[in-house]
Order: structure tokens, then C-alpha cells, then sequence
């Protein structure tokens, strides 16, 4: 009988766990939730990146096959007002027939106008394509709306197509003493000059990326969701993810989040600089080999 009880007594402290040991099994899994969780979420973000700069290829791949079908012509880039007057006249002829605010518009999400003309009817219906997957940034009355996103994230450089009515002899009106590329054959080194760009969300509203090369200010901000980096792809249809340096640059993504435009301090226009360099190239005979 004490035989019996004593191999149950054993056969207890065998099979179960003391405090102490409990405590020490679940402190080794923090420890090792602490080391997974920031490689899981490096993992994600990369995934995304990857995600972002293949939609990057679609939009490229459409810009080409747009201006094969249009004599070499690329599509217009029109400012807020060309692309109401797109949207009201019905010729949604903008390469992207959108405009984005903070409000409850239809155009935040109006996929339908997005296919019907631009470069929509050469991404068979992919409506994904316009918005990089890091940007889910919405306004408190957007979500309480029930919305998930916005409709698109990627503007293009405004240095290139059609810019209507801001286009005067064949220039911008916005930066006159540089090229603006209509046709393909206008961009000598289809690697040097960017086409798309994740727009920063507080900065985005229609289609197009403007800054005015001449001034020390950003109008419209890039994005920095990819690690205080964006996603930007060019001409000859190749993408990149660029790391920005300074703070100024990469504010947080929400709404309100930037006063633009925003004036750039002295020492801190290496973002501002990167950028435009290849938005576009001076006319002038100094530059007259360059992109």
C-alpha cells in the first residue's frame, strides 16, 4: 500500500510542471516571439514592396502598349481641373480618370472611371495595379464609412504626356525651361527618367507628380511606406525602391500629416534633388545629349 502511494506521489511530480518551470517556458517563448515577429514583419514588408513594384511593371507595360496604339503619343497628365472636366464631359481621356481627398467623393473609389479610358482598358480590368498594398490610409469619415482604401496611390511624373492645358509651345507651363515628354522617342535613355511614383497619401489628389524644379519646396511628396523608401519605375519599364535620408521628406502616412508645399532647409535638398534629376532635364545646349 505505501508502495502504491508512493509510486503515485512519483508518477505526480513526473508528470506535471512547477511554477517556476512554467515561468521559465513561457519567457523562453517571448524571447523567441521577439526574434521571429520582426523577421515575419520585414518578410511582410518585402512582400509588399515586391507586390508594389510588379503592379509598377503593369502600369509600364500599359504606357508602352497606350502609346503603340496612339503613334508614339503618351497619354494625358492632366492637374485636378482637366480631369473634372474629363470626368464631366465624359471622355475620361487622363491616363487616370481620378481625383483623391479626404471626403466621401465618389472619385476616391470609382473603379468604373478608371476603366473606362487612360490606361485602363490596357490593364484587362486589373484594378489593384493603381494602389501600392502598404497604402490603406484613410480619413476617420472614410472609415466610418465602412471603406478599406483609397482607389489608387501612383501618380505619374508629370514631366511626362500631355499635360493640356498647362502645356504652352510644347512646354509645361509648371517648369518651362524643362522638356516635356510627349511621345516615347522624346526620352533618349528610357532608364533615366521615372514615369510612376507611390505618392505620399496626404499629397496625392489627381493624377499627376508635380514639383517646380526652380524652387526649394516639395508641392507634391513622394511616398516613404517601404521603409522610409519609395517604389518608382521608369521608362524602359524597370523599377526600383529608393530609401529617402532626411525626416523632412518622409512624414508619417495619414491624413494631414504634411502643410504642402513645404519649403526644403538649406543641407537638406539630396531627396529633392535625386528626385528631379530624373523627373526630367533642362533645355538648354548644355544638356542637349541628356535624357
Amino acid at each position: 500500500m505505501v508502495r502504491a502511494r508512493d509510486a503515485r506521489n512519483c508518477y505526480s511530480r513526473l508528470g506535471g510542471f512547477t511554477l517556476v518551470e512554467l515561468l521559465v517556458v513561457i519567457a523562453i517563448i517571448a524571447v523567441l516571439a521577439s526574434m521571429i515577429l520582426p523577421a515575419l514583419g520585414r518578410a511582410r514588408a518585402k512582400g509588399k514592396a515586391a507586390a508594389c513594384l510588379a503592379n509598377h511593371r503593369q502600369l509600364s507595360l500599359a504606357l508602352h502598349l497606350y502609346a503603340g496604339d496612339s503613334e508614339d503619343r503618351l497619354p494625358y497628365n492632366h492637374g485636378a481641373s482637366g480631369i473634372l472636366d474629363a470626368i464631366e464631359s465624359g471622355r475620361f481621356d487622363n491616363w487616370a480618370t481620378s481625383l483623391l481627398n479626404w471626403e466621401l467623393d465618389a472619385s476616391n473609389t470609382n473603379f468604373a472611371w478608371l476603366r473606362a479610358g487612360g490606361l485602363g482598358p490596357f490593364l484587362s480590368g486589373g484594378n489593384g495595379v493603381y494602389r501600392c498594398p502598404s497604402d490603406r490610409v484613410l480619413s476617420p469619415i472614410q472609415r466610418s464609412a465602412g471603406w478599406e482604401a483609397r482607389l489608387r496611390s501612383v501618380s505619374l511624373n508629370a514631366m511626362v504626356g500631355n499635360a493640356g492645358p498647362f502645356l504652352q509651345g510644347g512646354r509645361n507651363t509648371n517648369n518651362p525651361s524643362y522638356r516635356q515628354y510627349l511621345r516615347l522617342g522624346d526620352i533618349r535613355i528610357a532608364s533615366a527618367i521615372f514615369t510612376f511614383i507611390d505618392e505620399h497619401p496626404d499629397s496625392i489628389n489627381d493624377g499627376y507628380f508635380l514639383n517646380r524644379l526652380a524652387q526649394d519646396e516639395w508641392v507634391d511628396l513622394p511616398g516613404s511606406s517601404h521603409g522610409g523608401g519609395v517604389v518608382l519605375s521608369f521608362l524602359d519599364g524597370h523599377g526600383e525602391q529608393h530609401r529617402w535620408r532626411h525626416a523632412l521628406t518622409k512624414p508619417p502616412a495619414r491624413p494631414d500629416a504634411a502643410d504642402l508645399p513645404m519649403a526644403i532647409p538649406a543641407g537638406e535638398r539630396e531627396d529633392f534633388e535625386w528626385l528631379m534629376w530624373r523627373a526630367t532635364r533642362a533645355v538648354s545646349p548644355a544638356t542637349s545629349s541628356a535624357p
